[in-house]
């Protein structure tokens, strides 16, 4: 009963920011100008626009399509005993991602009202919080389909999935204390979001290739 309590939080709040972006949506529509800035380059100067539907629909569409996913994803994985395991954590991975979303959409439509922000170094917090989640969720995963380091080796070895995830989980928690530090180092911000999780993400690959290699080869050796 107290798991199911538990599981059922991040369930709630990931439906509170699904309803407050809807929310914001709607008192945000007449107050937005016909085209509003859409992406930004890294220099903090908007390259992008859309019109004011898509401009103020867009994030919050994508948040409830997310919802959805989240409630779907447990039911159609062929390991979604596995999920359960761990649901909390994935929940969890659902709303963190939902904030951030909807913390991204409050700070498009302040600069679109006018409001004078440079948006990268703001986000750089929210994109540390995500990845240090992800950590924690990658520390906590069972072999699954749908998330996670999912190589053809960590599929294929539940203590190569494991290894692969504990020392995935610790490299993503580094990142993103590496990318909340782009707050305060605005002239490096992108390459301090991008660099670590992109050379993070090829160590986890080859490490779940060499641990792969060695578990096999030592039950080779065994055999022989």
């Amino acid at each position: 009963m107290v798991d199911q309590q538990h599981t059922r939080i991040p369930q709630l709040g990931l439906l509170i920011v699904i309803l407050c972006s809807v929310l914001v949506a709607f008192v945000a529509y007449p107050r937005m100008p016909e085209r509003m800035g859409s992406h930004w380059n890294a220099q903090g100067i908007v390259d992008g626009y859309l019109s004011r539907f898509w401009g103020v629909f867009t994030l919050p569409l994508i948040t409830l399509f997310l919802g959805v996913l989240f409630i779907l994803i447990p039911r159609f994985d062929p390991k979604g005993k596995n999920i359960e395991e761990f649901r909390n954590y994935f929940e969890g991975f659902g709303l963190v991602i939902g904030l951030f979303l909807l913390y991204l959409y409050i700070l498009t439509l302040l600069w679109n009202v006018g409001v004078q922000i440079h948006l990268l170094p703001l986000l750089a917090p929210a994109f540390g919080v995500l990845y240090f989640y992800i950590g924690i969720l990658l520390e906590h995963s069972l072999m699954n389909w749908s998330i996670g380091i999912r190589t053809p080796w960590t599929l294929s070895s539940d203590s190569v999935w494991k290894k692969t995830h504990k020392f995935g989980g610790l490299l993503f928690k580094i990142a993103g204390v590496i990318a909340f530090l782009g707050y305060f180092f605005s002239a490096y911000t992108l390459l301090l979001i991008l660099a670590p999780i992109i050379l993070f993400a090829f160590l986890t690959i080859v490490y779940s290739y060499r641990e792969y290699q060695r578990e096999n080869g030592t039950k080779s050796h065994k055999n022989n």
